[in-house]
């Protein structure tokens, strides 16, 4: 398994998804370190979820589930 060279913010990943970040909160907090979720601290008094390149194509697949269930939000920005 390759090293981690780079992590993205969920607040990174919301704007370049046009998903709402609390939702994409929601999603993932079922994720573990191995699915590609990380929580970093020292971004100020609290952590921060982060995503490794693998934990976005996760969290990807979990958007595309929840779509097709019919349990989704309108995407960030978008009419209703």
């Amino acid at each position: 398994m390759p090293a981690i060279s780079a992590v993205f913010t969920i607040n990174h990943i919301a704007a370049l998804l046009g998903e709402d970040k609390e939702w994409l909160h929601d999603l993932s907090i079922g994720m573990f370190p191995e699915d590609g979720r990380l929580y970093v601290n020292g971004l100020g008094e609290d952590g921060v979820t982060a995503f490794t390149r693998d934990g976005i194509d996760n969290l990807k697949q979990i958007i595309d589930d929840e779509r097709d269930a019919g349990r989704a939000p309108p995407k960030a920005g978008s009419a209703p």
